[in-house]
């Protein structure tokens, strides 16, 4: 750990701001070695970096022998982007620090310092007024114990008194605004610290799941702050006129009951917002689809399956239409005795021999049958109804019209 650290984890049980320092500084630290540690010039992880890259290009090359994927724009250029994005995280720690860690840390703290209108860390300034709240707190327990010759309240009344609801009411506002500032802060400096090892997994389809809930969890404990800093602002300014009410009783020795109570209320509710808050952020957050654009894998194995689908069915489709020739032709064929038996049947009368006449058939399930006058296109009937025109005696086809 540096000097500079060093000297601010020593002030850290100071107030809240030292402690946000201290922990800010601790966490830059940290990530900074354990990328060394992991992918620096000696890092463990290195070589199993370059079997990574090496698997990589190889399934690629594999799936292009194969026909699964193609020489083209749509497929090369996310790959290249996606190995020049790796490539730069998981050996960089200059490009890694200044992308991931300042998007991650700073952005929503420059976000916060622009809605409130403040100069520098709006995180340190609130923390700073957090430090306010607390010193009045103490000068008015304090002041008030004074004016009382010493004696505690807790000595000689019950247990809830308004010194001791005062000091509830501190005790929850300072879980409600350090305790969640300070576990969001060393849980973003744990994920980013292991921030390149689930970079790397967005290579494979299998891994990329890893790597987006990484991110979820980086943007759900980096906007944490954010949503605290802005509501805790709130809060604060509405403990400002009750901290007043408090030091102004406590120079007549006392501490007012009504100012205690409206403390602990506002300290109470401020942590139920801070309850709200981190679910809104995890439902927020559990609602962002990353890498919807980047799966050009399952694209490609899809268009494949698809393309292999509309040859077989091409194939099947020119076979049945073979299969239907070649049964019309049959189905003609046989067809040409029946009606010369028909033709045999109805008499020279009815059809003269110079007469010309046109059968309209119709194939249905591979039997022939004449289309009578005033019928639409028949039902579908089974192979014997052919031989119908030879075995029903006296019904003959009603003679249509001849040229």
């Amino acid at each position: 750990m540096s000097v500079a650290c060093d000297q601010l984890t020593e002030v850290a049980s100071a107030g809240v701001a030292p402690a946000l320092r201290a922990v800010d500084c601790v966490a830059n630290e940290m990530a900074a070695s354990a990328f060394g540690r992991l992918f620096g010039a000696g890092g463990a992880m290195a070589p199993v970096l370059t079997i990574l890259l090496t698997l990589y290009i190889a399934f690629f090359a594999f799936s292009l022998l194969t026909g699964r994927s193609s020489l083209g724009v749509s497929a090369l250029t996310p790959r290249m982007l996606r190995l020049g994005v790796v490539l730069t995280f998981a050996t960089s720690w200059i490009a890694y620090q200044g992308v991931v860690w300042n998007l991650a840390v700073g952005g929503p703290d420059w976000i916060a310092g622009v809605l409130m209108g403040a100069k520098g860390s709006a995180t340190q300034l609130f923390g700073d007024r957090i430090d306010i709240v607390f010193k009045a707190v103490g000068e008015a327990s304090a002041k008030a114990r004074g004016a009382s010759n010493g004696a505690s309240p807790l000595s000689t009344s019950a247990l809830f008194t308004p010194d001791s609801v005062m000091w509830m009411g501190a005790l929850l506002l300072l879980l409600g605004t350090v305790g969640v500032l300070l576990t969001a802060r060393i849980a973003l400096a744990v994920l980013l610290a292991l921030g390149p090892i689930f970079v790397i997994m967005a290579l494979f389809g299998g891994t990329r799941g890893l790597t987006a809930g990484w991110l979820r969890g980086v943007v759900l404990t980096a906007v944490t702050p954010l949503f605290v800093v802005l509501g805790g602002g709130i809060t604060l300014e509405l403990l400002v006129p009750i901290t007043n009410a408090l030091l102004q009783f406590s120079q007549l020795g006392t501490i007012d009951g009504r100012a205690s109570m409206a403390f602990f209320v506002i300290s109470f509710v401020h942590v139920a917002l801070m309850m709200m808050v981190m679910k809104v952020a995890a439902t927020t957050v559990s609602g962002w689809k990353i890498f919807s654009i980047g799966s050009n894998d399952a694209r490609e194995a899809n268009g494949a399956s698809q393309q292999t689908a509309d040859s077989m069915t091409t194939t099947a489709s020119a076979g049945s239409a073979t299969a239907y020739r070649s049964r019309t032709s049959a189905i003609a064929t046989t067809g040409e005795p029946v009606m010369a038996d028909v033709r045999g049947q109805s008499g020279p009368s009815l059809l003269p021999s110079s007469e010309r006449r046109t059968v309209i058939t119709q194939v249905a399930g591979g039997g022939l049958e004449p289309l009578r006058q005033g019928e639409s296109a028949p039902r579908a009937r089974g192979i014997g109804s052919r031989f119908r025109a030879s075995n029903d005696s006296g019904r003959l086809p009603a003679k249509e019209k001849t040229r």
